[in-house]
Formats: C-alpha cells, sequence, structure tokens
C-alpha cells in the first residue's frame, strides 16, 4: 500500500487523467469516497485528504450539490477543490460551501505537481492535528483532572495538595461557575479520605423546614412520614467528605446545628435520644460574600470562622483568560464523538472571540457553549457562531499579543482582498505570502471568496 491515501468524490475523463497522474507520478493512492459510482473503488478509512472537481456541470445540479454536501458534513478529512474557472459561473451557496468544508482550492487549468503540493502541505497539516486531537475523550478516571494552563493552576494544585495533608475544614468560594465542586472533590481525592464516600450538597435546594432532617436523618416515628429510620447527609459521608455548596443559603437554625458538630464530630438524628460520633470532614462553597453576611446578620459570625481555617479562592473565568483555549480544547475532545460531530478543531476565530466574552457562567457556561456548538455545527471548524458568540464584539478587550496579531491580520486580508477584487494571486503577491498560507488565513478568519 502506497504511504499516502487520497479520496476522490466523483470524477469525469480529464479529472480521472489528474488522478492516474497523482497516483503514478507521486504515489498517491486514490480511492473512492461517497457513494457515487467510478472506476475507483472502496473507501479506505486511512485516508486524510480528498479532491473534488467543481465545474459547470457539477454546480449546476442540485441534487449533486445537495448530496455533496451531506457528504462532507460528515467527513474529518481535509478537502481540495479543484475549480474549473473557464466553465464556472458566480453562485453563492458555491461560496459558502468552499468557505465552510474546504480546506483550500485550486483554480484549472493547473499542473499536477501544484496539486500534488497541495494535497502534501493539507496532507501533513491533517498529521500534525490529529497528534494535537486526540479521537477518543477522557476516560471517567480523569474526569476530575483540572484543567487550565500552568500559570493559573499551579498555585492552586499545590493548595489542593496541601489542604489534602489535613483534616480541617475548608472553604472554597468564587462564582457560580468557577469549579468550586471540582476543587473540593480534588482535595478529597488526594487526601487519606478517598476511599470513603463524597457527598455533595446544594444547601439552596435543601427544603424549607426539611433541612435538619436532610442532614442529620431522623428515626422511625420522628415526624408523620416517618416510616422507617434515614440516614442524613452527614451520618452518609461518615469516613469521608461532605460537600456543602451554597453554604450561604444555609438557615440560621441550622447552621447553629452545623457549628457545634464540627466542634464534636457528634450528631443526633432527628427524633432521636442519643448522640453518636460521625467521622466527617467538611468542605463548604459560596457564590457570595459570607463576611458581608456576617455583618447584615444573614450568618453567623463563629460558624464563619469555624468553617475559614483553610481557604481557595477561585477567580472567574474573565480573569482567566489563558485557561479558556485549555478549557475548551478539552471539552472539545470531550463532546466531540457525540452525535456523530464531525468537526475536526476549533477556529482561530472562535478562540480569539471566546478570550474576548466575558463569560458571566464561567466554566459551566463555557462547556454547555461549546457542547452545544459541537452538535450544531456543520463545518470542518467550530465558528464564533455555532457558540453563539458575536463574530466582532463592538468592546473587544485586548487580552494578548496574539489576539492583536490576529486582529492585524484580519484587518490586512480584508483591505487586501478589496483593493485586488478578490484576485487571490495579486492579494498573495502583495502580502508577500504564498498562496498556500492565503488559503488558510482566509479559512482562518472566516472570509468569503466573494467580491
Amino acid at each position: 500500500m502506497k504511504s499516502r491515501v487520497l479520496a476522490v468524490f466523483d470524477q469525469n475523463t480529464r479529472f480521472h487523467k489528474l488522478i492516474k497522474a497523482l497516483s503514478s507520478i507521486h504515489d498517491w493512492e486514490p480511492c473512492l469516497y461517497g457513494t457515487f459510482s467510478g472506476t475507483i473503488n472502496g473507501t479506505n478509512k486511512a485516508a486524510r485528504v480528498g479532491v473534488v472537481l467543481l465545474d459547470k456541470q457539477s454546480v449546476q445540479d442540485p441534487q449533486y450539490l445537495t448530496k455533496l454536501k451531506q457528504q462532507l458534513c460528515g467527513s474529518r478529512l481535509y478537502w481540495l477543490a479543484l475549480l474549473d474557472t473557464l466553465e464556472l459561473p458566480s453562485n453563492g451557496f458555491l461560496n459558502s460551501m468552499l468557505d465552510r468544508f474546504f480546506h483550500c482550492y485550486q483554480m484549472l487549468p493547473c499542473s499536477v505537481e501544484r496539486v500534488h503540493y497541495l494535497l502534501a502541505e493539507m496532507h501533513e497539516l491533517h498529521v500534525w492535528q490529529r497528534l494535537s486531537w486526540p479521537s477518543t475523550p477522557r476516560a471517567s478516571s480523569e474526569a476530575l483532572t483540572i484543567i487550565g494552563s500552568q500559570q493559573t493552576t499551579s498555585k492552586l494544585f499545590d493548595r489542593i495538595k496541601r489542604f489534602a495533608s489535613v483534616d480541617a475544614p475548608v472553604m472554597i468560594s468564587g462564582e457560580t461557575g468557577t469549579g468550586k465542586e471540582l476543587a473540593a472533590h480534588a482535595i478529597h481525592l488526594a487526601s487519606s479520605r478517598a476511599n470513603g464516600p463524597f457527598i455533595a450538597v446544594n444547601c439552596g435546594a435543601l427544603p424549607e423546614g426539611l433541612a435538619q432532617s436532610e442532614l442529620y436523618g431522623y428515626e422511625k416515628g420522628a415526624f408523620t412520614g416517618a416510616y422507617q429510620q434515614r440516614k442524613g447527609y452527614i451520618e452518609a459521608a461518615s469516613g469521608g467528605t461532605l460537600f456543602l455548596d451554597e453554604i450561604g443559603d444555609l438557615p440560621l437554625p441550622i447552621q447553629v446545628n452545623l457549628l457545634r458538630f464540627l466542634e464534636s464530630q457528634r450528631m443526633m438524628r432527628v427524633g432521636g435520644r442519643n448522640e453518636f460520633f460521625a467521622n466527617v470532614r467538611i468542605i463548604a462553597a459560596t457564590h457570595v460574600d459570607l463576611y458581608k453576611a456576617v455583618v447584615s446578620n444573614t450568618f453567623r459570625d463563629d460558624l464563619y470562622h469555624r468553617l475559614n481555617v483553610l481557604n481557595i479562592q477561585l477567580l472567574p473565568l474573565r480573569e482567566r483568560i489563558s485557561d479558556i483555549q485549555p478549557l475548551a480544547e478539552f471539552f472539545f475532545r470531550k463532546f466531540r464523538n457525540e452525535g456523530g460531530c464531525c468537526l475536526w478543531g476549533i477556529s482561530q476565530e472562535a478562540l480569539d472571540v471566546m478570550q474576548s466574552h466575558t463569560w458571566p457562567g464561567n466554566i459551566r457556561e463555557l462547556m454547555n457553549r461549546m457542547r452545544r456548538a459541537i452538535l450544531h455545527s456543520d463545518s470542518p471548524l467550530l465558528l464564533p457562531i455555532d457558540m453563539g458568540l458575536e463574530k466582532r464584539q463592538k468592546e473587544r478587550y485586548i487580552t494578548s499579543l496574539e489576539l492583536i496579531r490576529n486582529q492585524a491580520e484580519y484587518r490586512a486580508l480584508c483591505e487586501s482582498l478589496t483593493n485586488n477584487s478578490y484576485d487571490l494571486a495579486r492579494v498573495a503577491s502583495e502580502l508577500m505570502i504564498s498562496k498556500i498560507t492565503l488559503y488558510r488565513l482566509i479559512e482562518k478568519h472566516n472570509l468569503k471568496l466573494s467580491s
């Protein structure tokens, strides 16, 4: 078998001659892609790049274009479009397809060597891209891995490691969606209690009037409907960790009981007469300023100081710009196999827009937007529009040298394309770059190839 496999979408006489030349001269192994019949049979899964000829006959056939779009939507290959400039009419649908589904295109007539060069470049880029994007998501045992840049996670990892070595209460503060439960679970897994249970309780969701029985459990006959003894969350977490999320929403009467438990590690079920020991470590979390709650008498001062022995402050995502790309890549790998996703990467433009978004929902919002975008996108690259983010926001916050460079690159491309009436050869010459680099920049910035 030859080292490089070339997927071929349909063919005619002139196209077949080109493919035959690529095979005999440049060692490509052609295989038929899709359901069209022809002299080349069988779809080889080793193919990384493919080629499509678009001439007057194919472009004027709506059925052909529809089938082509369906095939390319489900493909993870890099596609080269060969355009017959002598016959190809102006076609808006074609321009849209070139923009969304093709990595690069070449006007005909051209030499076999030129087509080989483009395919070879695409092939090498695909190999590199696949090394960067594993085909399978991480195993569930790694689901608790904290994702982020070295700059922002090193201090957090250090605190988690140190806090895990002691058994004192921990207070984790941060906005909703910043990963407070993830940090709490990481402390539990790194501690000597890792083999014990990790029980997470949302204090704001505890039924009013039943909070005490939910936390402490109850004895049979303690109240109407108590037909049997039931353990509460604290007892269920014995030997492990109890994570109390949104601790600021805990009713004041229950705060008194929790303070007593923290001081003695002893508790009593509702309706019970005897206290018993429960070996539980408490980790609490809040998205509100508990100190202000203490001042306003909605949270007990003594409980605040008893819980706030060790403290972790999680910054919002808008203050952790360097974490956005690794998080986006993690969620891409995690969700890409859902619903027959045809994406093979995230566009640089989408990453740039993500870095300028304020993320009011923090990591949870990023995760949800990524998952929705992956399921809805029909492009090879994830675009800002897929995530519901504006392509170019009115107020963009300059966050990195890379973002500044991308903005300047985008403006230079737009101006050169307009000034040269979309003549790509003249644009490449004016910008002093190769045409293959120009194709990549056009794709990177999602520019339309029409004047």
